[in-house]
């Protein structure tokens, strides 16, 4: 019964944060929201910092669901890496790469925190994926790896740049524009 109470409690958690952040996350405004109390979410949670790392694990699921459907290593890195983008840049996805965005940084600024190496985990999951997408005997080379890094820094940049301007039209062209050199 607990362990369901949470999971129901951690989805509404993770909607409410979707829209409003998680940086600034206090515990009564939450509970109003979702229809609980801080009591609660702490009996259930442990703390705070242990709910934080429940929505951080939660939106990594989300992620690994994408990063799971990329094209096969037969499709190549610039197929792969566009079929990222068109994820990436499709705006019902908005709120949750900004919670992303933001745990992410949050994760370079506050390293001991409940996000604690939140970003270089979300940078090995890509890493590994877009590795998935390149032939066997190029993966494991330094000229793999380097396009693979140079892939994920194109569509990090894009995206930073989407999220603030929501140009899809100018961030699209110019990841196709840098993919075409993969």
């Amino acid at each position: 019964m607990a362990g369901e109470r949470r999971e129901e409690l951690l989805e509404l958690s993770y909607a409410y944060v979707r829209s409003h952040g998680i940086t600034e996350l206090s515990l009564r405004p939450l509970a109003a929201a979702i229809g609980s109390s801080p009591r609660v979410l702490l009996f259930l949670f442990g703390s705070k910092d242990a709910l934080v790392r429940a929505l951080l694990d939660r939106a990594r699921a989300d992620e690994l669901a994408l990063l799971r459907g990329l094209p096969s290593s037969s499709a190549g890195l610039a197929a792969a890496s566009e079929a990222v983008w068109v994820w990436l840049s499709d705006e019902t996805h908005r709120p949750l790469l900004r919670l992303w965005l933001e745990a992410y940084a949050r994760s370079l600024v506050d390293p001991a925190g409940p996000w604690s190496s939140f970003a270089a985990a979300t940078v090995a999951d890509w890493l590994t994926v877009l590795a998935g997408a390149q032939p066997a005997g190029e993966r494991e080379t330094p000229g793999g790896l380097a396009r693979r890094t140079a892939a994920l820094a194109v569509l990090r940049g894009a995206l930073l740049d989407l999220l603030a301007t929501g140009d899809t039209a100018r961030t699209t062209a110019a990841v196709r524009l840098q993919l075409e050199s993969l």
